[in-house]
C-alpha cells in the first residue's frame, strides 16, 4: 500500500472552499469571501505564501506568531526527517524520554529570572494555560485567578475563563469559577485583591496579543510581581505569542526584568511544523503539584512528549541561536516601528504605533479633517473595527501583504512578520501602508466603498468575525 500526497492534492486542487463549506466551518469561509481572503494557498517558504492563482504574498501574520523563523525552515525540516528515519520509540508512556529532558534543559537555561526549574510539555498554548490554572490552585490552595480585561489565553474551557473578550465567551455557559478580570494599571485595586490571600495567581501576557498592549509605565509589571511575592500569589507570564524572540528579547519578560513563577510558551517553539507547548515552573510549584508517589501523573498529556515535537523544539531553539534571530527581531522591529511612526506624521488616521521587536500594532482613530470625519462616523455607526478591517483588505488585495485586525471591535492592525524580514521587505510594508492610507484621503473612494460593504454585511447578519478571530 502507498500514499501519494502530491496526487491527492492535485486531484482536489481548487476545492478547499467547497470542502469547508460542506464539512468544516462554512461561516468562517463566508467571512473570508466577504473580505477577499478566499485564496487557496499552494506553497509556503520563508516569509512568503503562494496562492493557487500565482500571487506571492508576504506573510505579515506568521500563523499568529508561529513562524518566527519563516515557513518550512530547512534545518527544522531536516531534523524532523532525521527523527522519522531513525524510528524513535515514540510515546512509550512508561519511560523517561531523553529528547523531552534535553528540550526541558534548553528551555530552563534560557528562562527569564531565577525561579523556573521544571518543564511540563503540552500540545498547544491553550493546554499550557489549562495546566497553569491547575498548578496554581494546587500549589497555593486558593481558588481565584486574576487576568486582564483584554486577555487571550486560549479557547478551551479553562483558558476561555481567562479570556477578556465577551465575544469569545458568549453562548458557552458558566465557565471556571473564581476567574476575574483586572486592570493592570489599577495597582491599588490589585493590591486589595491580593491582600485577601484568596488569589492563586495573576496571569498576564507581558505584551498582550489582542491589540499589542502593555503598560506605558514600566514600573507596573515589577510592582505586580512584588505584590504577588508579598502575598504568596503566583506570578504567571503567558509568553505563548510574545515569547521566543517575538519582542526582540528571548522573552517579553526580559523587557521588565521579570522572574515569573510559571511561564507558558508554544507557537514559535514548534518551528511551524509540529504543535508543541510547554509550562515552565518553579521547583516549589512542582513539589506541591506532584507531591506524592501516587500523584506522579496527577497531570499528564498523552501526546505531550511526542518525539517529533521535541525534535522540532530543539531544532527551533538551535536556529534562533545560531542565526541570531532574537537580535534580528529587535533590530528589524525597530526599523519597522520607526518607519511607521514617520507615517504617523503624514497620515491623520494613525493615532498610535506601538510594539516591541516584531510584535507591532498600528491604531487608527477619527481624523481631524472635517471632510473625512463623516466617512469615519459612517463605518463606526455600523461597528467599531471596520476601518482597520478595510485597511487589512486593501493591504492584501493591492499590495500582497497579509496582516490582521488585532482584536474584536479594535481599530488596530497587527503585524507579526517573521524574524528573517529584510530591509527591502520593511520598505515594502511601509510603502504599502503609505499607499493605502493615502487612498483614505479620497472620499468617496475604493477603501470607503469597501468599508460601506462591510458595514452592510455586519448590520445585516452580525457574522463579521474578521481575521482577528483567534490569536
Amino acid at each position: 500500500m502507498s500514499f501519494d500526497l502530491r496526487a491527492l492534492l492535485s486531484d482536489h486542487i481548487g476545492q478547499a472552499r467547497s470542502l469547508h463549506d460542506q464539512y468544516g466551518n462554512a461561516v468562517f469561509a463566508q467571512v473570508l469571501e466577504l473580505i477577499g481572503f478566499t485564496h487557496e494557498y499552494t506553497h509556503g517558504e520563508g516569509a512568503y505564501l503562494t496562492t493557487l492563482d500565482g500571487r506571492r504574498v508576504f506573510d505579515g501574520l506568521s500563523g499568529y506568531g508561529v513562524f518566527g523563523m519563516g515557513r518550512n525552515h530547512p534545518v527544522i525540516k531536516d531534523a524532523i526527517r532525521q527523527a522519522l528515519d531513525v524510528n524513535l520509540p515514540n510515546l512509550v508512556q512508561m519511560d523517561c524520554v531523553m529528547l523531552s529532558g534535553l528540550l526541558a534543559k534548553e528551555l530552563i537555561e534560557l528562562a527569564p529570572g531565577d525561579r523556573l526549574q521544571r518543564v511540563f510539555f503540552t500540545n498547544s498554548g491553550t493546554e499550557a494555560a489549562e495546566g497553569a490554572i491547575k498548578f496554581a490552585r494546587a500549589a497555593t490552595g486558593r481558588p481565584r485567578i486574576l487576568f486582564s480585561k483584554g486577555a487571550f489565553h486560549g479557547l478551551s474551557t479553562g483558558s476561555l475563563a481567562l479570556n477578556g473578550d465577551e465575544s469569545f465567551r458568549e453562548g458557552f455557559g458558566d465557565l471556571l469559577p473564581g476567574c476575574e478580570r483586572a486592570d493592570w494599571n489599577d495597582l491599588e485595586a490589585i493590591e486589595r485583591e491580593l491582600k485577601s490571600e484568596t488569589v492563586a495567581a495573576v496571569v498576564l501576557e507581558p505584551v498582550r496579543g489582542k491589540g499589542v498592549f502593555y503598560p506605558k509605565d514600566d514600573a507596573v509589571y515589577p510592582e505586580i510581581q512584588r505584590l504577588c511575592r508579598a502575598t504568596g500569589t503566583l506570578f504567571v507570564a503567558d509568553e505563548i505569542q510574545c515569547g521566543l524572540g517575538r519582542t526582540g528579547e528571548w522573552w517579553a519578560c526580559d523587557h521588565w526584568n521579570l522572574a515569573p513563577d510559571i511561564l507558558l510558551t508554544a507557537k514559535a517553539l514548534s518551528g511551524g511544523i509540529i504543535p508543541i507547548g510547554a509550562i515552565l515552573y518553579s521547583e516549589d510549584v512542582y513539589r506541591k503539584v506532584f507531591s506524592r508517589l501516587d500523584r506522579c501523573v496527577v497531570h499528564s498529556s498523552t501526546f505531550g512528549q511526542n518525539t517529533t515535537a521535541m525534535v522540532a523544539g530543539l531544532a527551533s531553539l538551535r536556529v534562533l541561536k545560531e542565526e541570531n534571530l532574537i537580535e534580528r527581531s529587535a533590530a528589524q522591529g525597530e526599523k519597522l516601528l520607526s518607519g511607521l511612526r514617520e507615517l504617523q506624521n503624514r497620515h491623520e488616521f494613525i493615532h498610535e504605533v506601538r510594539g516591541k521587536g516584531l510584535m507591532i500594532g498600528v491604531e487608527f482613530g477619527s481624523p481631524r479633517s472635517l471632510t473625512l470625519k463623516p466617512a469615519w462616523a459612517l463605518l463606526h455607526a455600523a461597528e467599531n473595527g471596520l476601518f482597520s478591517q478595510a485597511i487589512v483588505v486593501q493591504l492584501f488585495k493591492n499590495h500582497n501583504l497579509l496582516t490582521q485586525v488585532a482584536g474584536h471591535h479594535q481599530e488596530v492592525v497587527k503585524m507579526l512578520p517573521p524574524f528573517i524580514i529584510s530591509d527591502d521587505e520593511i520598505t515594502m510594508i511601509l510603502n504599502a501602508f503609505d499607499a493605502v492610507l493615502g487612498e483614505c484621503r479620497r472620499f468617496p473612494g475604493p477603501l470607503w466603498s469597501f468599508g460601506k460593504q462591510l458595514a452592510g454585511a455586519a448590520a445585516k447578519q452580525h457574522l463579521f468575525a474578521r481575521t482577528a478571530g483567534r490569536s
